[in-house]
């Protein structure tokens, strides 16, 4: 939702202005996306910040999706704009006031004592809709949006499975958005130097201690032995044997639609599409799991000329700023996942700082569209870009 009187989301950085002309008031967060990340370190524990910033392996990965966007470049048109941009659309049956989701991140703690429950609050707040992890350290039941989506890391256990799958139908979640690239954890070396997985610790760990299929496996309550649950979760997360033949029991137990994220081969993308699933996420999981991999948006475009008729192509890794957003919509993508950023505004200012972030993320989107002689984000196309 567009802030009062406002007709575009470019005209937040009007308020900015006045704010600071009039009333002496300046932004206590920056307003460049590009540099929250530094300025989050002084707000984020040694711990959380060796989990939330870093990388697989050398960080060549996460490295490679920023760079990808550098080697793009915008093509401004003239003479062609307008006064008002509509970023609306409806993506996989959910209607959004601009094509941004929340992406789904685990142990939000980590950046905020209110975690998840501030970024969902943040995301009404805009109208936009947020992803829940199935590694968040709320629960399915405690999280209020007016637009929510789910995202499984697919347990081993199939009570468990199904389990999840239920309480998020139950709770309005409405689609639902599988994890493929993480099977198991990737070589972090910044959270190995420092031996801090929080989920040891029952961190991030909520919906399974509050599920009834996850506790009928222990032989104690939870609270009486602890430990035995964590251990009994981590026999469950590790799932690299996953096969595509699996995906029918996702349809069977779900009836909303269905998205695969982590998908970066052509090849991958075309079988989804043939296993008939609704969507999918171009997406490398912001470089946290395998080093050396391709980056993120050089994957975009090939994928979606192979199967954007026949599945939604949405995206994420890499994306820091409005610009980056529409570079994404003009290669292909349907609409973006926000990760990093709002969990950064998160850390420095809780569900402030998220709305913050999407305030600016989308302002600056919509500047980017103005000032490039587009209406809307449905008009960006391969010629709307340029190779660097």
């Amino acid at each position: 939702m567009k802030a009062s009187g406002m007709a575009n989301y470019g005209d937040h950085q009007l308020s900015i202005y006045v704010q600071g002309m009039f009333q002496n008031t300046l932004p206590e967060i920056t307003t460049d996306l590009s540099r929250l990340e530094s300025q989050a370190a002084g707000s984020l524990s040694a711990e959380a910040m060796g989990y939330i910033v870093p990388s697989a392996g050398s960080g060549s990965t996460a490295r490679a999706n920023l760079a990808a966007f550098d080697r793009w470049r915008l093509v401004p048109r003239m003479l062609r704009g307008s006064t008002e941009r509509d970023l609306s659309c409806t993506i996989l049956g959910t209607k959004m006031p601009a094509p941004v989701v929340i992406a789904p991140v685990g142990v939000q703690t980590l950046a905020h004592p209110d975690g998840e429950l501030a970024t969902a609050r943040a995301a009404s707040a805009l109208g936009l809709t947020y992803t829940h992890s199935t590694q968040a350290s709320h629960a399915f039941e405690q999280i209020e949006a007016d637009s929510k989506w789910y995202q499984l890391y697919w347990p081993t256990d199939k009570d468990v499975c199904l389990s999840f799958l239920q309480r998020a139908k139950a709770n309005g979640y409405s689609v639902l958005v599988v994890t493929l690239d993480t099977g198991t954890i990737g070589w972090r070396p910044a959270d190995l130097d420092r031996g801090f997985l929080p989920f040891l610790k029952g961190e991030g760990l909520a919906n399974y201690f509050s599920d009834p299929a996850f506790q009928a496996k222990l032989a104690k309550p939870i609270g009486e032995d602890p430990t035995a649950a964590v251990m009994h979760w981590a026999q469950m997360f590790p799932n690299v044997g996953l096969s595509w033949d699996e995906l029918s029991f996702l349809r069977d137990n779900w009836t909303g639609p269905i998205v695969l994220k982590g998908i970066t081969s052509v090849d991958d993308a075309k079988l989804a599409a043939e296993h008939g699933v609704d969507g999918l996420v171009v997406s490398n999981h912001g470089g946290r799991q395998v080093d050396g991999a391709i980056a993120a948006l050089d994957a975009l475009p090939a994928i979606a000329d192979a199967v954007g008729e026949q599945v939604t192509v949405l995206f994420d890794s890499g994306v820091r700023t409005g610009a980056d957003a529409a570079k994404a919509l003009a290669l292909g993508a349907k609409a973006i996942l926000l990760g990093r950023p709002f969990l950064y505004g998160l850390a420095l200012a809780g569900q402030a700082g998220v709305e913050h972030v999407l305030r600016c993320l989308l302002a600056e989107l919509d500047l980017t569209l103005a000032l490039s002689g587009y209406a809307n984000h449905r008009e960006l196309n391969r010629t709307s870009v340029v190779p660097a």
